[in-house]
């Protein structure tokens, strides 16, 4: 049971390990506090713990990361507002703030104003939606919660005009393959819409999801699609490049993250 600040950093140590086996270079984590702070764990042993991990991780392994902290949206928005309130005093340390767990029937509109008080905190914002959702709760994310970008989005595809405002404005779409088989977002890996969106023009980038939980760390969720829906070494670098593109990092950064894509296609 994770408890104290050891417990964290040990689970945020294990992901970053075995996130740089999987030829990960950047990684942007979420984390769900209210988990957490509600059994009684305090916020300071969460963060902290995750923190030193995310530091340790960047010297030895040569991963950097960024961290995410996201309200559950079964709960309300009041509690929201209270994590909130708990996370200002680490805002250095959590690069954005976003929306997760249960999508149906927890529109984003339910969390509006928490989400421009963290805009107004200096905080980035992502939210969950069109997963499990309709397209409608992506339309709201972007409207309401203003959000840098889309998890998921996957039901974008419903509504030709929204595909047409998220290609125009170039929001990325954090998918996740292996989720969606789990979830039983798709049947199967050959019905799932990536290839579509892509040919669409959306920005796309694929990503692990819970990866204990839903059985698949990145490479697994590269793999999967490539096999299942034909994706050549074109496609899978438009993907790589799309996640640095989509980082919340400097130019300088992701340009150096592009250069090395670059050097490691051209000795391949």
């Amino acid at each position: 049971m994770l408890l104290e600040e050891q417990d964290f950093y040990d689970l945020t140590w294990a992901y970053l390990e075995r996130a740089r086996d999987d030829g990960v270079v950047h990684a942007e984590i979420f984390f769900d506090p209210q988990t957490h702070t509600d059994r009684g764990v305090p916020f300071a042993a969460v963060v902290d713990g995750i923190h030193r991990a995310q530091s340790d991780g960047e010297t030895k392994l040569g991963v950097t990361s960024r961290l995410i902290l996201c309200f559950l949206r079964h709960l309300s928005e009041d509690a929201a507002q209270a994590t909130l309130d708990q996370a200002l005093p680490y805002r250095d340390r959590i690069a954005a703030v976003g929306l997760d767990s249960s999508e149906v029937g927890y529109p984003p509109s339910n969390f509006a104003r928490v989400f421009a008080r963290a805009h107004d905190e200096g905080f980035l914002t992502v939210a969950h939606a069109g997963e499990e959702g309709p397209a409608g709760y992506v339309t709201e994310a972007l409207d309401l919660l203003h959000v840098s970008r889309i998890d998921h989005g996957n039901r974008a595809l419903d509504d030709p005009a929204l595909v047409a405002r998220l290609v125009r404005d170039r929001v990325p779409l954090t998918v996740c393959p292996l989720s969606n088989l789990k979830l039983a977002v798709v049947r199967d890996m050959a019905a799932h819409p990536l290839k579509t969106m892509m040919d669409a023009g959306l920005m796309v980038t694929v990503n692990s999801d819970d990866p204990a939980y839903f059985g698949g760390y990145v490479n697994a969720n590269y793999r999967a699609v490539a096999e299942a829906l034909g994706l050549g070494r074109d496609d899978l670098a438009r993907l790589a490049r799309n996640s640095f593109a989509a980082a919340f990092l400097s130019n300088t950064e992701k340009q150096a993250l592009m250069a090395r894509l670059d050097a490691y296609l051209a000795n391949s």
